[in-house]
């Protein structure tokens, strides 16, 4: 994965060292993701919503079959997410096309190892405007992005 990207795999050790308060638009943001799904106005899904955001059987394979070690994967992503959206609204702000596209590449990258297909494809999206330098249609996409992965946080926060 490329260097600044969220790959829990080279990223946990830091994760868990880092004790510096998270900035508050990281804790507004949060704090709003646990509402669920219909609550946000994702709409229109089958009752399989579960399956569509969070594949708990690929993502328990991928660990294989430690329900702990997913557990943590799962906190360690739940705590870094967050600043990536923020790093992205920056770079969206400022016309920054390849923090966009570095960003929704790691993100995408994460959520895999979830089996979250819905929050894959979201992130593939906007890593491909990021790619292309067309920002006239980020902001679309990553608040797409954003919605997918308040499920997402909501179904990762489940996890018994």
């Amino acid at each position: 994965m490329a260097r600044g990207g969220l790959d829990l795999t080279e990223n946990w050790q830091l994760a868990l060292f880092s004790l510096a308060p998270p900035p508050e638009d990281i804790i507004a943001f949060r704090q709003t993701a646990d509402r669920s799904c219909e609550a946000i106005g994702i709409g229109g899904m089958s009752g399989n919503l579960q399956e569509q955001v969070l594949d708990r059987a690929e993502a328990l394979a991928r660990v294989g079959g430690d329900l702990d070690l997913l557990k943590e994967i799962a906190a360690l992503f739940l705590d870094e997410y967050p600043q990536a959206l923020v790093d992205m609204r920056k770079a969206l702000a400022t016309g920054d096309a390849k923090t966009i596209e570095r960003s929704a590449h790691g993100l995408k990258g994460s959520v895999a190892n979830f089996g979250a297909r819905t929050a894959v494809d979201a992130a593939f999206e906007l890593e491909q405007l990021g790619r292309a330098h067309k920002l006239d249609q980020a902001p679309q996409a990553l608040a797409t992005l954003e919605r997918t992965l308040r499920c997402l946080h909501t179904e990762l926060s489940a996890i018994e």
